[in-house]
């Protein structure tokens, strides 16, 4: 059933618009708003994670558990697909992206360091580093926004995808910084096996000797972020040509997004054929 998820969840990513309608993030924001403001579980950063992601996640499980003893489990499936649409990511990455390749197009480097700050939050002081932290942020928000989630729901289910999209949300909305740093922790965690096995794939479809000798030297280290593992992999596996604003940068941002639409094949194939053995 899972496969089946997996492919569903695309045709409604591409031919409807119910991932707006089932990202609907408010009743949980306003309940994380509610505790940081709270002195009690403020000051106890791990009784508000197990609050705002510990218990939704339980009474997931919980109704799992119940569906899936009625009607033959086959109430499993919209459940699975509602929560697997809503741990996807948040926004277009694609849509985002128009105005920056638009500037870059004309060869308007001011405008291009606006929008980029305005769309994507990426400030940069020279065309080197803003090309760099556009191309991050399109390598990042396609990892955490559809790789990490499929990688988390494949070996563990809704439950696990959840958790994660969750724990990203506690990151990037908490203006709490003791309960921002431990969901930040904790994600980090969830983070470690999936980036790697995304490099890895970008190896496959990419320049795989340059991946190689890039992913060998962090293979292993903790402390580096997943957003910088994955920004620096995927610019060596693309093969991206010099960061100058202007056409070059079009045709980097394009490299990058065949690079991991290739690699998203990779994933299906090899959840497909993970689903015949299993």
């Amino acid at each position: 059933m899972s496969f089946l998820v997996l492919l569903l969840a695309i045709v409604i990513e591409k031919f409807s618009g119910l991932r707006q309608r089932v990202q609907r993030d408010g009743p949980w924001l306003k309940q994380l708003a509610r505790l940081e403001a709270s002195p009690r579980t403020a000051a106890r950063p791990w009784l508000s994670l197990a609050l705002l992601v510990l218990l939704p996640v339980l009474v997931l499980h919980l109704v799992l558990v119940v569906m899936g003893s009625v009607a033959y489990g086959w109430l499993l499936l919209p459940v699975h697909l509602v929560v697997l649409i809503y741990s996807l990511g948040r926004g277009d990455v694609i849509a985002a992206l128009g105005p920056f390749r638009d500037a870059c197009r004309r060869g308007d480097t001011q405008a291009a360091v606006h929008v980029a700050e305005r769309d994507m939050g990426v400030k940069a002081h020279d065309s080197e580093q803003l090309l760099a932290g556009v191309q991050g942020h399109l390598l990042w928000q396609a990892y955490q926004g559809f790789f990490a989630v499929l990688f988390w729901y494949v070996l563990l289910g809704p439950v696990a995808a959840l958790a994660y999209r969750l724990l990203a949300l506690a990151v990037e909305h908490s203006k709490t910084p003791a309960i921002g740093e431990r969901a930040g922790q904790l994600r980090h965690a969830l983070d470690w096996l999936p980036v790697r096995l995304l490099a890895a794939s970008f190896a496959l479809v990419g320049n795989f000797a340059a991946v190689s000798r890039e992913l060998l030297q962090d293979l292993l280290n903790w402390n580096i972020s997943a957003a910088q593992l994955i920004a620096r992999i995927g610019c060596v596996a693309s093969e991206v040509p010099a960061p100058v604003v202007g056409t070059h940068a079009v045709t980097g941002l394009n490299l990058i997004w065949e690079l991991l639409v290739r690699s998203a094949i990779v994933w299906y194939a090899g959840f497909a054929l993970w689903t015949l053995l299993i």
